[in-house]
């Protein structure tokens, strides 16, 4: 590579063997030219056999500015933390260890921010695809945030407040908004980080959008759909709402988000009932279980120090 990229891509990996090696050939035939991109992986210690193929596919891809760093501490927050710092691009984009972007992911990112130069944050496209199992019957879109789903639509549009936040495994920031935003927070250490980040930038700038040629297929696996699976998921997420929301002195905060996941359970059985009158009962069913498990998340006692 020759000169300053424009764009790092940040792929943090826990054990992902499975599919790791996919996401860096989607990003290595990526339709930007090489020159303007850097991919960085940071290995927040796996053990599997993560390491030895992103290493044997750095060293077979020579043209392409791929790098491996090695992340000590564990948690989500510090591996993306890792490669905020590492990055040397003004843009910073982190996807998943089980994404695979589309070919002109990058390149629409870039062309936006360079259109848009007030732009310090984007969240594109997530398309969730299940290669060992079709998707779940109890599957409906008020879980899609167990799957990373994310649409918008076709058109480019500023992020509002119904549209929550982009998903981690496809968020876009520019490095001198992290750096401002005091980059992640290590005290979440698996859910609630893109959340936390998108407040935190939010705090500073409006100026967030959603870019759907900014697309990847997110590969969810039999393991994440297992029910002992998705328990620990909506517990982790209930009990890293309380942290992230502690880690902001915002007592009030934490009332307010106990009334409102206790209305959320109370809705959630209504629907229940509706599921079960259009014949859908397991849609229902999962339905409740989430936000049940998420409520019990977070009134158990979190871990937080300042």
């Amino acid at each position: 590579m020759t000169g300053t990229p424009r764009i790092s891509a940040v792929i943090c990996t826990y054990n992902r063997d499975k599919y790791i090696r996919r996401s860096l050939e989607c990003l290595a035939a990526q339709s930007l030219d090489p020159n303007l991109f850097e991919v960085i992986v940071v290995d927040n210690r796996s053990t599997d056999q993560t390491a030895s193929i992103v290493k044997d596919f750095i060293a077979n891809h020579n043209g392409n500015n791929f790098r491996y760093v090695y992340e000590e501490n564990k948690g989500l927050s510090f591996a993306r933390n890792r490669g905020m710092k590492e990055a040397a691009a003004p843009i910073v984009t982190y996807i998943d260890d089980d994404a695979e972007a589309v070919p002109g992911f990058l390149e629409a990112i870039v062309r936006f921010f360079e259109t848009h130069p007030d732009a310090k944050g984007a969240g594109g496209k997530v398309v969730p695809v299940y290669p060992e199992t079709e998707e779940p019957r109890w599957m409906n879109k008020y879980l899609n945030g167990f799957v990373g789903r994310i649409d918008f639509g076709n058109e480019t549009k500023q992020y509002t407040e119904d549209m929550k936040y982009p998903a981690g495994c496809n968020m876009t920031y520019t490095k001198d908004i992290l750096e401002q935003a005091g980059g992640f927070n290590n005290h979440l250490t698996f859910r609630s980080d893109d959340k936390y980040i998108f407040f935190q930038v939010r705090n500073l700038t409006d100026q967030i959008y959603y870019l759907p040629d900014a697309q990847v297929f997110h590969n969810i696996d039999a393991h994440r759909l297992s029910f002992d699976n998705f328990k620990k998921l909506f517990l982790k997420t209930g009990n890293e709402e309380k942290v992230r929301l502690r880690s902001e002195g915002s007592s009030l905060g934490i009332v307010k988000k106990f009334f409102e996941l206790l209305f959320k359970f109370g809705a959630s059985l209504l629907l229940y009932l509706v599921f079960m009158l259009k014949g859908q009962e397991i849609r229902g069913r999962y339905l409740v279980f989430a936000q049940w498990f998420t409520f019990r998340g977070f009134l158990k006692k979190s871990v937080f120090v300042r």
